[in-house]
């Protein structure tokens, strides 16, 4: 397919996802001082499935994406949290703290901040399952799947590693994260392919603070070094995407089997970037099966 039609395509898909309106959640919750320490909560709008005790439905944190940069928060995805709450699920929908506004090089936004970015997933996904009790008590933490979406994508994986980390890591947890699983959609998952590429602008340099930091830094934040997790892991990944590319995954994925795990890989045609998390497209809902697969 020519470039010029995939690029228009591409366009035409981003508009769609940011077309929806936000939706408002069912509750919010802090698990921090910081205005952006918060989780929006959205109770499930039916039934997904059966089994569950006391008539209770699974739990699915949403981190978004944006590069980890300032004008990317939450409210892009609610559409996308509210479609999942009308599957049938209970959602919790993360803010974390991002990049600053502009950098010492220029105006243009910063992606992520050193050690913020982690202290904050790390704190949010501990404080979780109190907050959810509270907030949706219909939730089943059993029952808990992490998605996110391209850099939310990435912090999803590292969340689910954090019993991998270094031993000196502050996020360190004695063992897995009690998971049903990780379906991560386009995430930026191996950095080292990721900067070849200049995903997102050099964004996962950014987020490690810059080149003086990147080598010494990847050992504790970059997903394709924190294998195996022994949390089963589906990657989403449109075939043209042109924001992350498909090689990033497929590198994970490759990382995790070099590593002796098993990580699922959904490559879909004709699919970018945004469909994964738009209501409104057919990739949003396979996202979802997916979800669902692992949470029942």
């Amino acid at each position: 397919m020519p470039d010029d039609v995939v690029a228009a395509r591409a366009a035409a898909e981003e508009e769609s996802a940011f077309s929806h309106p936000a939706v408002d959640p069912d509750a919010t919750a802090a698990y921090g001082d910081h205005p952006d320490q918060v989780i929006d909560f959205y109770a499930p709008r039916e039934t997904a499935g059966a089994g569950a005790p006391g008539g209770s439905v699974p739990l699915v944190v949403v981190l978004h994406g944006g590069a980890w940069r300032v004008p990317h928060d939450r409210r892009h995805v609610t559409p996308f949290a509210d479609f999942l709450a009308r599957r049938g699920f209970a959602v919790a929908n993360v803010e974390y703290r991002r990049g600053a506004e502009s950098g010492p090089s220029g105006p243009a936004p910063v992606a992520g901040r050193w050690p913020d970015t982690f202290d904050d997933i790390a704190a949010a996904l501990d404080a979780l399952p109190a907050l959810a009790r509270e907030a949706l008590p219909q939730a089943d933490a059993r029952r808990t799947v992490l998605t996110g979406h391209s850099a939310g994508g990435h912090l999803a994986l590292w969340a689910a590693a954090r019993h991998v980390l270094p031993a000196d890591a502050p996020w360190r947890t004695d063992g897995p994260a009690p998971l049903r699983g990780v379906v991560a959609l386009a995430p930026i998952a191996d950095f080292e392919v990721a900067e070849k590429l200049d995903v997102c602008a050099g964004a996962s340099r950014q987020l490690l603070g810059g080149d003086q930091h990147f080598a010494e830094r990847r050992p504790y934040a970059d997903p394709a070094l924190l294998l195996p997790t022994g949390i089963a892991t589906t990657l989403v990944q449109g075939r043209t995407d042109l924001v992350v590319p498909q090689a990033v995954a497929e590198a994970y994925a490759e990382a995790a089997a070099k590593a002796g795990e098993v990580v699922g890989l959904t490559l879909l045609e004709d699919v970018g970037h945004f469909p994964l998390i738009d209501p409104a497209a057919d990739a949003c809902a396979v996202v979802a099966e997916e979800i669902a697969q692992l949470a029942w």
